[in-house]
């Protein structure tokens, strides 16, 4: 049979065939933005109590790096950087999280593109944004080209204040839409301060607006950054929405294993799930959940000299 395709090709409104068509395409006709990824890099901070019989304390840590140039020189900004020729944006995320981390094999995920024309003062950058969970014991830390500095930060985020707002039909009353406005208050704080006066890194604060607008057919959102002490960019909104992605798959997932050991008691899983989600759980109602995606070993805390009994280790039932 003869290949049509090779002795008759298909011709546009124009007459050219596709050949013709990319032959005399111009990429210049079209303004292109730049494009980068940045990462919202999350561990488990672990703080060693002095009084034995105490749990250690651990803390949600986000790692930031501290810019080196312009613009937001002196600022504190996500890691990442821009997409090379022949990159995907997830090549170009991984390559960014074992330049800063030493890492390689862990989780991660796309969180969002971040397209705002504004964003970046020097030109249009779109920032394909990424959401990875590491363990900081095995990370090693190393500020790029253009970085200062880099550090863990443990980080929390609280409603601040939030309003309810009811669009309605004119002439019927009728609800139209509703309008949820929320403000949280995003704080980090630098985790392990050194001793050196030189290497005081102050916190950093941002409160951000989210504005949820519900119709009988559709639903959007909106994140606004209302203010902004410390941080570089838009990056502010992006840890905003990084940590709800976290929190949201964190109740509904398994993604919590991901950021604990080979082994673990459940005392030290609920420790984790809690400081994700910034509140306390229910002892009993915690292991009722998370009983179905762990397994036993036959394993166990030793509890000498802890002042602790022996406590049963798990695992993550990742196979299944």
């Amino acid at each position: 049979m003869m290949n049509t395709s090779v002795s008759n090709p298909i011709r546009d409104q124009q007459g050219q065939t596709e050949e013709e068509y990319l032959n005399a395409y111009c990429p210049e006709k079209y303004p292109s933005p730049s494009v980068a990824t940045d990462m919202a890099i999350f561990t488990i901070l672990e703080q060693r109590e002095e009084n034995y019989r105490k749990l250690s304390e651990k803390k949600l840590g986000l790692l930031l790096i501290q810019r080196g140039v312009h613009p937001f020189l002196g600022c504190w900004a996500l890691p990442g950087g821009f997409v090379r020729p022949g990159e995907t944006t997830e090549e170009t995320a991984r390559r960014e999280l074992q330049e800063e981390t030493g890492l390689g094999q862990v989780y991660m995920e796309q969180l969002h593109t971040f397209s705002t024309p504004d964003r970046d003062p020097r030109t249009w950058v779109m920032s394909c944004a990424y959401m990875a969970l590491v363990d900081s014991q095995t990370a090693a830390l190393k500020a790029g080209d253009d970085a200062a500095n880099a550090r863990w930060f443990s980080i929390s985020l609280h409603l601040y204040n939030e309003m309810k707002d009811y669009g309605r039909d004119s002439s019927t009353k009728d609800i139209q839409a509703v309008i949820h406005v929320q403000q949280f208050q995003l704080i980090l704080q630098p985790h392990q301060q050194s001793e050196d006066p030189s290497d005081d890194v102050p916190s950093l604060h941002a409160l951000i607006e989210k504005t949820t607008t519900k119709t009988k057919n559709s639903e959007s959102v909106e994140y606004i950054i209302k203010e902004n002490h410390g941080l570089a960019f838009d990056h502010a909104m992006i840890i905003v929405r990084a940590l709800e992605r976290l929190r949201g798959k964190v109740e509904s997932t398994d993604l919590a294993m991901h950021l604990m050991p080979d082994q673990f008691t459940l005392t030290q899983l609920q420790q984790v799930y809690e400081v994700i989600l910034g509140k306390t759980l229910l002892k009993p109602a915690f292991r009722r959940k998370v009983i179905p995606l762990v397994e036993e070993t036959i394993f166990s805390t030793s509890g000498e000299g802890q002042g602790h009994r022996p406590s049963k280790l798990y695992r993550r039932k990742w196979e299944k």
